[in-house]
């Protein structure tokens, strides 16, 4: 006879959804406000020559700049409101998490709870207006820099441009950060990292238009376009089997006595995911490496040396480029993994309950033992993310595809598709529960 949990997982099924009313509204919230982020795209700040602009980005969008508009779901091709993204909120928490390491009153708001990390959180969203306000003043300079054939992309240079500039895009900054939080805690999934996959499926239907334009007109072939093609699904399935894939460490409870019963015996298992930091460390390195090349970008028409030595240097495809992303993927993995994963409180919460692993004494062997596997998974991990991230970048800055496609956006998208799902499910199994506990109070009346 099948137990009512059997049931449970048998009859677990998105067929529901339409009985699931909080999941429909949490959904139809986060459409909206995607929606809502679409659209800003489409708002271009003042005094932009759109022509000129077009032909500008045509010749960058196969390079760093091509990577951030890709990011930013074309706000910055088309120069709009949302232009510098979440980007800055993202390198606002950059600053946080690695000053929480170094500054000790930062590390005890962090153990404070709920107060400390709102206090963490105002803090960050101070910084995003101060790097918002530094990247817009420094996105208006290299605005008025520039000339194509169809003159200046800026009508009317100076200084009510550039606090224009500066206002429309600090305060598109603060608008979508606020908007991924309010889809956090309203919605389904993480805001931000929903606000940056919308930005890059957005993309898709035009990369692929436009592929397949060069494949009709001869300039790549059709056994090109089928590798990309077999490649990226390729990808995505070893992505969703690593990021799937988990060490599990067995639990053992010892059994105790209770008045005449018996409690305790079972086994069970501690699960270690084999990449913990999910895709943190690949934004977070992104994010890093677009700040300069961007600023290079909108000064392409500049024959300042720093220019020059940031293009030569830090370029799509280069070799300092790759080696310094790699290196930051690899950094970011191991001490985010750090932060959000501790084996001394995970070796605690064991020996409190009374579970050790078999053959490691509890308490401080528990915990070395837990971070020794720990450490060889965050290893496997790091080199995964960094393998994804890095072999369409050997792969594709080596040939003349007008758009970006690269492991970073592919893996973005892929890992935050399997967290927005799982999150689904797990509202959906609690509405089935509770449905589940209804009816066997129903019955248990009878």
């Amino acid at each position: 006879m099948a137990t009512a949990a059997d049931r449970l997982a048998n009859n677990l099924n998105f067929g529901a959804l339409g009985k699931a009313t909080e999941l429909r509204q949490r959904l139809f919230f986060t459409l909206g406000a995607l929606i809502v982020f679409r659209l800003g795209t489409f708002l271009p700040i003042p005094g932009i020559n759109p022509l000129a602009l077009q032909q500008f980005f045509e010749q960058q969008s196969s390079g760093i700049l091509g990577i951030f508009d890709t990011f930013s779901g074309g706000a910055l091709g088309r120069m709009g409101i949302f232009a510098l993204g979440v980007m800055p909120y993202i390198s606002s928490s950059i600053i946080m998490t690695l000053m929480q390491s170094a500054i000790p009153y930062l590390k005890t708001l962090k153990e404070q709870g709920t107060r400390g990390r709102r206090q963490l959180l105002q803090y960050t969203r101070y910084f995003t207006v101060l790097i918002a306000a530094v990247q817009g003043y420094g996105v208006s300079i290299g605005l008025e820099s520039m000339q194509t054939t169809y003159g200046n992309i800026v009508f009317d240079p100076g200084i009510f441009f550039r606090l224009t500039t500066v206002i429309t895009l600090v305060g598109g900054t603060i608008f979508l950060m606020w908007l991924g939080e309010q889809i956090s805690s309203r919605g389904v999934g993480n805001g931000i990292s929903l606000i940056i996959t919308a930005g890059i499926i957005a993309n898709l239907p035009g990369a692929f238009v436009s592929t397949l334009q060069l494949g009709r007109s001869g300039e790549l072939s059709i056994a090109f376009i089928l590798g990309i093609l077999i490649l990226i699904l390729l990808l995505i399935i070893f992505i969703v089997f690593v990021e799937k894939a988990q060490r599990r460490l067995p639990v053992q409870y010892p059994k105790r006595q209770v008045g005449n019963k018996i409690y305790g015996g079972q086994s069970s298992h501690l699960p270690l995911k084999i990449n913990t930091a999910g895709v943190i460390p690949v934004i977070f390195a992104s994010s890093i490496l677009l700040l300069p090349n961007t600023m290079s970008g909108f000064g392409a028409g500049s024959s300042s040396d720093i220019f020059i030595l940031i293009s030569s240097y830090l370029g799509r495809g280069q070799p300092l480029y790759l080696a310094l992303y790699a290196s930051m993927i690899i950094f970011f993995g191991f001490f985010y993994t750090s932060i959000v994963f501790s084996p001394d409180e995970q070796a605690e919460n064991l020996r409190k309950y009374g579970g050790f692993i078999p053959g490691i004494r509890p308490g401080e062997n528990t915990a070395k033992y837990i971070e020794f596997v720990l450490i060889r998974l965050t290893t496997i991990g790091t080199i995964y993310l960094t393998f994804v991230a890095l072999l369409p970048e050997f792969l594709l800055s080596r040939t003349s595809i007008p758009f970006y496609l690269g492991g970073t956006a592919l893996l973005i998208v892929v890992v935050v598709m399997i967290d927005f799902i799982t999150q689904v499910q797990s509202h959906l199994f609690q509405h089935q529960y509770e449905g589940l506990l209804k009816k066997t109070k129903l019955k248990g009346r009878r």
